[in-house]
């Protein structure tokens, strides 16, 4: 294994949550969400997926295993994701720049000067019964394009979690493993006919989560999540950050729309 470290400015924090994020690659924060801004957020996404309020992703887009085949088919006009939230809402642009959240994102990028993308993640997940579709084992960064592979992924739970309903399932460490491209597959992800990735497989552990708790994790976490198993729709705001100095690469997806400055 390989140690990724963070670089950027000194920043005076809480050290034994950054010492649990480095080791693990990611940090559970309980409670951080008030029932209140929780309600706001919940309304205003129930507004929007009954009628599917655009842009939005459906499970027919994502050809997860278990989705339907186009979106004619049945259950393939489910919505998956509901896109942009910072620009769909107030609500959600208020919670992306709280300082409960970005407080906690600079202790683990040490530093005082960060970004949160506009073109990765800014979405709401819309996990439904039936049809919400299980995700593969797979690195957040697979896909995004910077100068270092240094971000935090912030996970707010607008309800219950649990691995009945699909939530989060982790390997501890992996964030700072290197792997050989055979490791995956065309999609880039990780791929459990590979006798080595199975012992790592073998290692993961669910995350569990009430409504108002905030895991952050790192780009570089191996992490999937199952299907919906529940009658119910499972709710989930999820942004990314990095630090100002680890800058997009022009000409990129992650260059596509500008980041949201916030400093302290």
């Amino acid at each position: 294994m390989k140690s990724q470290k963070f670089h950027g400015d000194q920043f005076p924090s809480d050290e034994t949550s950054f010492a649990r994020f480095n080791q693990n690659g990611y940090l559970i924060i309980r409670n951080l969400c008030d029932a209140f801004y929780l309600q706001e957020m919940i309304d205003v996404v129930d507004s929007s997926i009954d009628p599917a309020l655009a842009p939005v992703e459906y499970e027919a887009d994502v050809q997860y295993p278990g989705a339907p085949d186009s979106r004619q088919s049945p259950g393939g006009d489910t919505p998956r994701r509901l896109l942009h939230a910072i620009a769909r809402d107030a609500v959600f642009r208020n919670w992306a720049i709280d300082e409960r959240i970005t407080g906690h994102v600079m202790n683990l990028l040490r530093t005082t000067h960060i970004q949160v993308s506009q073109n990765h993640h800014n979405c709401i997940m819309t996990k439904f019964p039936g049809y919400g579709s299980e995700t593969g084992w797979h690195q957040d960064i697979r896909y995004w394009s910077f100068d270092r592979p240094e971000l935090v992924t912030t996970w707010l739970a607008l309800g219950e979690e649990s691995s009945e309903n699909g939530s989060l399932t982790v390997i501890p460490g992996s964030h700072r493993m290197d792997f050989d491209r055979g490791q995956f597959d065309a999609a880039l992800f990780f791929r459990s006919d590979v006798e080595r990735n199975v012992p790592l497989m073998e290692s993961a552990q669910s995350i569990e989560l009430n409504a108002g708790d905030v895991i952050f994790f790192h780009s570089r976490l191996l992490h999937s999540a199952g299907q919906n198993c529940t009658d119910s729709v499972k709710l989930s705001l999820v942004f990314t950050y990095h630090a100002y100095s680890n800058r997009p690469i022009q000409g990129t997806r992650s260059a596509e729309h500008p980041d949201i400055d916030i400093r302290r």
